[in-house]
């Protein structure tokens, strides 16, 4: 009796001790397991590009090339779940992280058929296994995961742990968690899939490759019909609906990874704020869409000419914000297509000329109506003598500048650019207005540089273009939603200078000789449009804007290959004029409010002078100046007897040449022309002069002499100079003041200083 007492108790004493050490295995031993690092992070995510209304643009892949999207469990359908624990963890709301009778019916089934039969882990370990390290499959590998997920349980809630594993599963070509796996498979959100969509989503992490429904769908099927019925034989299973879905043909869309902005994944626009694994772009989807459609049609039908490639930009001008970027025409095309024809620096041809035009109107006193010389000019380069040529290898001989600018007359803008001093003003402009692919030194490229013979890109040109269309403001570029801007707003050019810019620009009538009406640069609005095309036909460009926006196009090849004889107008033009159409579908057109010192003026478009009141209508037109600053009026010594305009000595050769096919407007001045240069009679330099308050009227009024009567043009920032025959009226206030007098035959000018005071 005493040795059976003694034998029971030591049997208590070992069951007590297999007791605490199955508690302290179940309950304290999983805490010297460290839950695994990635776990203890948000599940990986792939970066997404959105549009400016929240629409995806482009999803980058993660390091390791797989799509991943987070979502949480209440985005979860209940038959998505509950067809996943059918399938890989029924008892998963009532074991502790190791299912215990699992694990005791696959020892008995592993000695019954002596091996392995099934693995019996859980979700809990699972997850533990997805987020660790690979190691060898092992039973000590196993044992460590059954521990961890003991010891993840006992931190984390069920809800957690099934969110958790549902945002890592791996459902097979490249794609990481549920969400991402129904945007493949069905092109779906997670609560659109149906109870056979699902299961199918439910089998496929058992074995993803083998089970890839895109190769292998009977295979998917087959394990979806297995999941359905495992889901059958639960409680509470509805065998309608199951039935149901065991009849349904799946519907597979896999995802053709369209990206209507590929560019964005190399993108050179500065660091963009990532939130929540999104980055927020200024970009228009469906805009961008549309737009690649205009470029892919456009370049299709010009595919005979040599033309393969286009890129536009379209900037929202009183934000600056990047509506739309186009790189290429097609993204695919291994001749370059993956070139960002946005930034790559090509010869932008005329499309310079109308910042020639603006520094001449500012610092030479040009007007629309001011007549230039396009005539044979030979420039001194350091090559030797240059003797450019027109497009159309013709000379017009005196034209307005309205005229020169609007039908992109290249002599023209050579003799103004060296009326300026060669090419270092327009030089200094372009890099002001945020061109930085210009050499440091402007020597080299000499005044060709109004013709386009130095790289821009695109980009930086519809941004220069966008200041012209604020006139003159300049805003940097926008691409990234909540990113600070690099600089401020700066007023790179008077609003005066560049409204009569835009004017010339927009001037149908003005541009017609060249560019004859119903072509791509006429729109049903007003619109400011400037065509460019490099030499040898390499490179295309249209650029334009009205308030609302500014659009630039390049076309050509990015290997460098010339065109076969089209020009900006034929090839950049027709995408200019189609996305200018998209854009004012939505938006009303408009155009800018006149500046109030622009008044409108008649000129004889011969000599550009005020028209008198006999001229003919045929050479009569009108036009816009600066109050300050009305051109001359016309004298009867600017006539012969029979009305034509006397042309100087400057015009001697283009007068009889071939190119003068206007004998009927003009002749020429046989009277000697005067070399005696222009100068200041009246008042003198740094005179000093004083306004007496006793005489009611004239005191505060100055009318200056000059050698030459009626021939200076005279300008001032701070006094106000009124138009009057034979020489201005100065109005007079005190402080100092600086006039200038401009010889527009030489493009001399004077600069004096007044000091007026109070008597």
């Amino acid at each position: 009796m005493k040795k059976r007492l003694v034998t029971s108790r030591k049997a208590a004493r070992a069951l007590l001790a297999c007791l605490l050490l199955g508690l302290l295995a179940w309950y304290i031993l999983p805490f010297a397991f460290p839950l695994p690092p990635e776990l203890l992070e948000s599940p990986a995510a792939s970066p997404v590009y959105l549009d400016r209304h929240g629409k995806t643009l482009l999803r980058l892949t993660l390091p390791d090339s797989s799509r991943a999207s987070a979502f949480s469990l209440e985005a979860v359908p209940t038959d998505l779940v509950a067809c996943t624990l059918a399938a890989e963890d029924k008892r998963f709301w009532k074991h502790g992280g190791v299912d215990l009778l699992a694990v005791a019916r696959a020892a008995r089934d592993s000695l019954n058929e002596k091996r392995i039969t099934s693995g019996a882990s859980t979700i809990t370990q699972q997850l533990i296994k997805i987020s660790s390290p690979a190691r060898p499959r092992t039973s000590l590998t196993k044992l460590r995961e059954a521990l961890t997920a003991r010891h993840l349980e006992m931190r984390w809630t069920k809800q957690e742990i099934l969110t958790a594993y549902l945002n890592r599963l791996d459902y097979g070509n490249l794609n990481s968690g549920t969400a991402e796996a129904a945007r493949f498979y069905f092109q779906k959100p997670l609560t659109d899939l149906s109870l056979a969509e699902c299961a199918l989503l439910a089998g496929l992490p058992q074995a993803p490759s083998r089970l890839n429904p895109m190769r292998h769908p009977q295979r998917a099927i087959t394990r979806r019909d297995t999941v359905l019925h495992r889901l059958a034989s639960l409680p509470g299973a509805d065998p309608a609906r199951i039935s149901s879905a065991l009849r349904e043909t799946p519907t597979l869309r896999p995802l053709l990874l369209r990206r209507p902005a590929p560019w964005l994944a190399q993108s050179r626009f500065g660091k963009p704020s990532v939130i929540n694994g999104k980055i927020h772009t200024t970009l228009d989807l469906e805009l961008q869409n549309a737009v690649q459609n205009i470029v892919h049609q456009e370049t299709e039908k010009l595919k005979s000419t040599n033309l393969r490639h286009a890129a536009v930009v379209i900037i929202h001008n009183p934000t600056g914000e990047i509506l739309a970027l186009v790189s290429s025409a097609s993204w695919a095309d291994e001749r370059g297509g993956q070139i960002n024809g946005a930034l790559a620096p090509r010869s932008p041809g005329s499309a310079l000329k109308p910042f020639t035009y603006l520094l001449a109107i500012s610092q030479n006193h040009r007007l629309p109506s001011s007549i230039l010389a396009d005539i044979p000019t030979p420039f001194r380069t350091p090559q030797g003598l240059d003797l450019p040529a027109n497009y159309d290898r013709t000379y017009r001989g005196p034209v307005t500048l309205r005229t020169a600018l609007a039908c992109s007359l290249n002599l023209p803008a050579l003799r103004e650019l060296n009326a300026l001093g060669g090419p270092q003003p327009l030089h200094a402009f372009l890099q002001r207005l945020g061109i930085t692919t210009l050499d440091k030194d402007p020597v080299p490229y000499g005044i060709g540089l109004t013709l386009g013979n130095a790289p821009v890109n695109l980009l930086e040109l519809t941004q220069a273009y966008a200041t012209l269309a604020r006139t003159g403001l300049s805003i940097p570029p926008v691409l990234f939603q909540n990113t600070p801007p690099a600089s401020q707003a700066t007023q790179i050019f008077p609003t005066r200078d560049a409204y009569l810019i835009a004017d010339v620009l927009s001037d149908p009538q003005a541009r017609a000789p060249a560019f004859p009406p119903g072509g791509p640069l006429d729109l049903p609005f007003r619109c400011a449009v400037k065509t460019g095309t490099s030499s040898d036909f390499r490179d295309n460009w249209c650029l334009g804007f009205t308030p609302d926006f500014t659009v630039g196009v390049w076309a050509g090849n990015f290997e460098n290959q010339p065109m076969q004889g089209i020009s900006g107008v034929a090839g950049a033009g027709p995408i200019f004029h189609q996305t200018m159409l998209k854009l004012h579908r939505s938006q009303k057109p408009a155009w800018f409010n006149r500046p109030p010192d622009l008044v409108e003026i008649s000129i004889d478009s011969r000599i550009g002078k005020s028209a008198p009141s006999t001229l003919s209508p045929t050479y009569l037109r009108h036009d816009l100046a600066p109050r300050d600053q009305l051109p001359a009026p016309a004298i009867p010594t600017d006539y012969d007897p029979s009305g034509k305009a006397l042309l100087n000595h400057t015009f001697t050769e283009w007068f009889h040449s071939r190119h003068n096919l206007r004998r009927q407007d003009f002749a020429l001045d046989t009277r000697p022309a005067t070399t005696e240069p222009l100068r200041i009679i009246t008042p003198a330099n740094d005179v000093t002069l004083l306004l007496d308050p006793e005489i009611p009227s004239g005191s505060d009024k100055l009318r200056p002499v000059t050698n030459l009567p009626g021939l200076g043009i005279w300008k001032s920032e701070t006094l106000r100079i009124e138009p009057s025959t034979p020489e201005p009226i100065i109005h007079l206030a005190p402080g100092t003041h600086q006039v200038t007098v401009t010889d527009p035959r030489t493009q001399v000018s004077q600069t004096f200083t007044l000091h007026i005071k109070p008597l």
